[in-house]
């Protein structure tokens, strides 16, 4: 057997790469906290749904679908949540989010991440997956899972460009110990009910209770003028080719591949004990 080694010249080749990466990463998120204020007063202006930290969810009549079929949404999300170990803490998917996701508080089931939809992990919820494919501009979906006594820390989002959208669907029920503070305003989830936000205003989620709280979280595109939308677009593409976008993306797909494999386990586990029987 032949065993290859790396050559000093190979591993200075890698290394050179692997700066001009970082450098790459580096220049691009430097650009972006410049652009980002200058494009979101752009945004601002020109959005059609006003520009305050809470939304009116009066703006979106096609979240309607996920409200009136919230119980389908909730099966399919229990079922999940049978392998609750399988799914993966953010920190794990994006390693940008360790600051604001710790330990085990805060795991989240990808559906849809950075505009791809994750195929096998919509299969496990194939019913939610049909109403996100009915909803325009999606960029993001998720099954969002907050343990007991968990405190995600006041962060901002990237972006104006997009809105944040919550499905609750698990709610504690002394639901006022467990909210969501957008700047100086307060929602607390309900089950069936659909609130919406804007990021980019410092929030932060408190969950002091004893019971986990679990929701379904999306991102669209804000509705905003021609102008506007354009430059979102440029500016969404620029992110896409740093590993911002790219590393949490390779992280779903092994995080896919491994729930999966579980849930082909257990299946098998259960076909042989009703072979016994």
């Amino acid at each position: 057997m032949i065993q290859q080694t790396n050559t000093p010249n190979d591993t200075a080749v890698a290394a050179s790469e692997k700066s001009e990466k970082s450098t790459l990463d580096r220049m691009v998120m430097r650009t972006g906290r410049k652009l980002r204020k200058l494009i979101a007063v752009l945004q601002s202006r020109q959005s059609l749904i006003g520009d305050t930290p809470v939304l009116d969810t009066a703006h979106f009549p096609e979240f309607k679908v996920l409200e009136d079929n919230w119980r389908d949404v909730l099966g399919e999300v229990r079922d999940i949540l049978k392998f609750r170990e399988q799914v993966p803490k953010f920190h794990e998917v994006s390693a940008y989010q360790k600051k604001i996701s710790k330990d085990d508080d805060w795991r989240t089931f990808f559906l849809y991440g950075f505009g791809t939809k994750l195929k096998r992990n919509c299969a496990q919820a194939p019913k939610t997956a049909a109403m996100l494919e009915s909803i325009p501009n999606l960029q993001t979906a998720w099954f969002s899972i907050l343990a007991p006594g968990a405190h995600i820390p006041p962060h901002k989002g990237v972006t104006k460009g997009i809105v944040t959208c919550h499905l609750g669907l698990i709610v504690p029920k002394n639901r006022e110990n467990c909210r969501l503070r957008v700047e100086d305003e307060y929602c607390t989830w309900e089950e069936g009910k659909i609130f919406v936000f804007d990021d980019t205003y410092r929030h932060e989620v408190t969950n002091s209770t004893d019971e986990e709280r679990v929701v379904l979280l999306w991102h669209v595109d804000r509705p905003m003028k021609a102008p506007a939308r354009l430059l979102h677009k440029f500016f969404v593409a620029g992110l896409k080719k740093s590993s911002f976008f790219k590393n949490p993306q390779k992280n779903m797909e092994t995080f896919e591949d491994r729930f999966e494999q579980a849930t082909r386990d257990a299946a098998q586990t259960l076909e042989r004990m009703s072979t016994h029987d």
